[in-house]
């Protein structure tokens, strides 16, 4: 059992995870998870927003294999900063079967974009959600686009459905693979038909370098995981079902800077046939697509 860091101001994530009741196919992957520290070997950057609880590699591989999964795709997250020391131990410990997606500056070096896709770091992540962030990193991002794009990097988004519309033209400019957490936290407190999905939904048809993730029911859900977050079913079973091809899922473990409740990961992964109904959606889903994005390259 992982120990509380002293000023850790989120829940710890979930000791005892239930055993999922789905099984996942053969090779699944968990393409959304963390690590964290811990915070003695790997330290937290001093303009995060938030201290989480450690969550080492070990750990990660720990749930991964009592979730049935095969493989892990670590997001570094803002706690951590450009900071990638405690990913890149991570891929480097996990015999082949991680991929990272990194936390970048434009000042970074080719040689240290080498080491980072040595590694296995295969995209960079760029956050437009306004209370994380103190300023909104388009300048930064467009020229890392161009540098990434000679590795076949992609660029991982995180923002919130109120703010697509302002962000939209920027988006779509970009000249790389596209991949959204958590298909842009749509407000799932309003029917399926509302103006904020389908122009999340448009954002997707219209442009095919657009991958979803739909994942993190427990961040956008209203109605909370006594009903295994329902409200988020209909939204993320609309994005696989419209763009099989082209969605991921992950347990975002260990969850970080949630405060209201901490999810039960094998409850999670049982929410995973309601979103793919059917053995092909789920073979895409956690085997085909991530396998394609992460490991053919």
């Amino acid at each position: 059992m992982s120990k509380f860091i002293t000023d850790a101001d989120w829940l710890h994530w979930h000791q005892s995870p239930v055993t999922p009741s789905y099984q996942p196919p053969a090779g699944a992957v968990d393409a959304h998870c963390h690590v964290f520290g811990p915070a003695n070997e790997f330290g937290f950057a001093p303009e995060r927003k938030y201290t989480p609880c450690d969550a080492s590699k070990d750990q990660l591989w720990a749930l991964r294999d009592h979730l049935g999964f095969s493989r892990n795709v670590i997001v570094q997250a803002t706690c951590h900063g450009a900071d990638n020391s405690a990913l890149v131990d991570a891929l480097n410990s996990s015999n082949g079967l991680a991929r990272g997606v990194a936390t970048i500056k434009e000042d970074i070096s080719d040689a240290e974009l080498q080491a980072l896709h040595q590694a296995g770091v295969r995209g960079v992540r760029f956050n437009f959600v306004k209370r994380l962030v103190d300023a909104l990193p388009f300048d930064s991002l467009t020229k890392i686009a161009h540098r990434i794009k000679k590795l076949d990097w992609h660029i991982v988004i995180y923002f919130e459905s109120q703010d697509l519309p302002e962000l939209y033209d920027f988006f779509t400019s970009l000249p790389t693979t596209l991949v959204v957490d958590h298909m842009g936290r749509p407000d799932v407190s309003k029917p399926i038909d509302d103006d904020g999905f389908q122009l999340f939904l448009k954002f997707m048809a219209e442009n095919p370098n657009v991958w979803s993730k739909v994942s993190c029911p427990e961040r956008i859900s209203v109605v909370g995981p006594d009903s295994n977050y329902a409200d988020v079913v209909p939204f993320a079973r609309t994005v696989v079902e419209q763009f099989p091809d082209r969605v991921l899922w992950g347990t975002d473990w260990p969850h970080p800077n949630m405060k209201s409740h901490m999810p039960d990961d094998g409850k999670l992964v049982n929410i995973i046939p309601q979103i793919a109904p059917t053995a092909a959606l789920q073979q895409q889903l956690l085997v085909d697509n991530p396998m394609r994005l992460y490991w053919s390259k």
